[in-house]
C-alpha cells in the first residue's frame, strides 16, 4: 500500500527469527539432549544389576541420543514455506464493466430517444 511518498509497505510477520535467537535456541536444545543422554547413561549404570532390561533401554538411548541431538542442533535457518508474504500489494480500484458503462450512458440520454 503506497504512502504519500510512494514507498512500499512490508509486513514484519514474515521475518525470520534473529540469528542470535536462533543459535541460542539450538544450543539450548543440544544441552537438554545431552543432559538426557547423561542421565540415561547414569541410569543404565545404576540399574545394570537391578533391572537389566531397563538398563539396556537406557544405554541404547544414551548411545543414539548424541546423533539425534547433533542433527537437531544443526537443523536451523531454513525458510518456512507457511509464512505469509512480506510484501503487501498495492490495492487496485475495480474498473467499470461494460454493462455498467452502458447503464450509465443510458441514464444520461434523454428518455424519448434510444
Amino acid at each position: 500500500m503506497p504512502k504519500r511518498g510512494g514507498t512500499e509497505v512490508f509486513r514484519i510477520t514474515g521475518a525470520r527469527q534473529g540469528l542470535a535467537d536462533d543459535v541460542r535456541g539450538r544450543q539450548r536444545r543440544y544441552v537438554i539432549s545431552m543432559t538426557v543422554r547423561t542421565l540415561s547413561v547414569i541410569a543404565a549404570a545404576v540399574l545394570w544389576n537391578v533391572e537389566r532390561h531397563v538398563a539396556i533401554v537406557a544405554l541404547a538411548l544414551g548411545i543414539l541420543l548424541p546423533y539425534i541431538a547433533v542433527v537437531i542442533a544443526n537443523a536451523g535457518r531454513e525458510s518456512a514455506p507457511s509464512l505469509p508474504s512480506t510484501f503487501v500489494p498495492t490495492p487496485t480500484r475495480p474498473e467499470l464493466g461494460a454493462a455498467e458503462a452502458e447503464d450509465d450512458a443510458d441514464a444520461d440520454r434523454p428518455q424519448g430517444r434510444k
